[in-house]
């Protein structure tokens, strides 16, 4: 599959040369992993990560509490991973984010939040960089600045854009499933407490055999999931901008510890190819009927931050940072995060951003050869060689280990290209978005999310895109459309 002959100038690199494509990045196969000489997703990547200083590009507005993960069931059939096994315990850092809105923004806008878990486990830090959402607008990474870009402002007069937002969306079919999350009841969640997180990625597991697994988090409110509506967003935006965040911290400080329980939908590794669904597609889910949750364990937000810069704002989380037992798929917008997130960091907080205390593993060692850089404050003993391999044994260094081996993989083999991901059997953009209105949404959540997007579309100033936001919808739903264009 190849993008159609441009009408317009050519998209090039920095340096000039003409690209091919600015929507699928380059894999080995339709289905493969995304491969580092895909010079132009790293450029486009590197560029993107670095446009903003100091604050996060999106996720920018956050707050967030540390606490403790106990796992009470045994999914040691899945899973080699130490903090997943029975009764283990971790101490976890939560962050909770909007996405578009800078530092100043209202907590109360419309938008998806940010779901960063961290686990401070025995084997290292392992990270699930989710949503309130189990989708995303996309699924190949070579589109996100340009998606992120239409949820900014516009270049001329710094304002947010309506039009601009759903050119975007209506060019992109695939925002579908997402967009109508957007617009219903979990775009304005009730608070941070009262939402639920996915990693909303796919990813590996790998138990002791070796046997390895697909798996989806879930985590799910003690406190259940409310929303708010749209009159008293707005009202609170203009009267406590920090409201997620203030009702965070005071929650834990009058000791109502919120809580969340862990499940996970695993699936047999070799049932993915043949799946109706792409299961490595970021903008599907997975239905619980083939592959019902399973609990793991509960964690509690029971300790607000000492100081918010430090252990909040400088907290650096990233999809790469996995542990033995866990690990990666070959979904196209997780490969691209495991770049992308810890280069953000590097640019953002620092070379050496994982020294700060916040970003330390509490019990594994680290030991490696990377060294120096900007703000360096940890170091190795005199002895301790620059390089390996060495000739001075232990006191050299530290020297791997095979027997870790490569721990999360799977098969591929193909000519390097430029294209969508295969096509599965149920496999399109608006079938599940469809779902999720007629068949999930209740009678009132349906009459919310049709005032929601006809006040949308009264938003959209240019004739061709309102057409297409109509389009759009009637692609999710015919009645819905209609609806739309009536009202509209």
């Amino acid at each position: 599959m190849t993008d159609p002959t441009p009408t317009t100038p050519a998209t090039t690199t920095q340096t000039g040369t003409p690209v091919a494509s600015d929507a699928h990045s380059l894999t080995v196969g339709a289905d493969g992993p995304t491969v580092l000489h895909d010079r132009y997703l790293v450029e486009k990547l590197a560029s993107f990560n670095r446009e903003r200083v100091p604050e996060r590009n999106p996720h920018a507005k956050g707050g967030g509490a540390f606490g403790e993960f106990v796992v009470t069931e045994d999914v040691s059939a899945y899973t080699r991973a130490a903090v997943f096994q029975p009764g283990a315990t971790s101490e976890t850092l939560l962050r909770f984010s909007s996405v578009a809105g800078e530092q100043g923004s209202p907590d109360t806008w419309r938008d998806v939040r940010g779901f960063a878990l961290r686990f401070y486990t025995s084997e290292g830090n392992l990270d699930i960089v989710g949503n309130n959402t189990p989708t995303f607008f996309l699924r190949d990474a070579m589109k996100f600045p340009d998606f992120i870009h239409s949820q900014k402002r516009l270049g001329d007069s710094g304002l947010r854009n309506s039009d601009m937002q759903w050119d975007f969306w209506t060019l992109s079919p695939e925002t579908a499933h997402q967009v109508t999350y957007l617009m219903g009841d979990r775009g304005l969640p009730r608070s941070w407490r009262h939402m639920n997180g996915y990693g909303s990625h796919t990813y590996q597991w790998i138990n002791a055999d070796g046997e390895r697994f697909w798996v989806q988090y879930h985590f799910l409110s003690h406190q259940g999931v409310e929303s708010m509506g749209a009159d008293e967003a707005q009202q609170l935006a203009g009267s406590d901008a920090d409201f997620y965040r203030r009702d965070l911290f005071d929650a834990i400080q009058r000791g109502e510890h919120p809580s969340w329980d862990v499940y996970v939908q695993v699936m047999p590794y070799d049932e993915a190819k043949a799946y109706r669904f792409n299961p490595f597609d970021l903008t599907k889910t997975w239905s619980k009927k083939d592959y019902p949750r399973i609990k793991v364990g509960t964690f509690t937000l029971n300790r607000n931050p000492q100081n918010f810069f430090a252990e909040i704002e400088q907290a650096a989380f990233s999809p790469g940072n996995q542990v033995p037992g866990t690990g990666i798929s070959p979904d196209k917008m997780l490969m691209a995060r495991v770049f992308a997130y810890s280069d953000a960091q590097r640019y953002r907080i620092g070379a050496n951003y994982n020294q700060l205390p916040v970003n330390q593993p509490h019990a594994a060692e680290v030991r490696n050869y990377m060294h120096e850089g900007q703000m360096q404050y940890t170091f190795n003993p005199a002895e301790h060689r620059v390089y390996t391999p060495n000739s001075f044994g232990a006191a050299g260094g530290p020297t791997a280990d095979p027997a870790v081996g490569v721990e999360a993989s799977w098969e591929t083999d193909g000519e390097l290209m430029r294209s969508a991901a295969t096509l599965h059997a149920d496999d399109d953009d608006f079938g599940q978005a469809g779902t999720l209105y007629r068949d999930v949404f209740d009678g009132e959540q349906r009459a919310r999310f049709l005032e929601t997007l006809t006040g949308q579309g009264q938003s959209i100033t240019i004739d061709e895109i309102r057409e297409r936001f109509f389009q759009y919808w009637t692609n999710v739903d015919a009645e819905l459309g209609a609806a739309l264009r009536d009202r509209v």
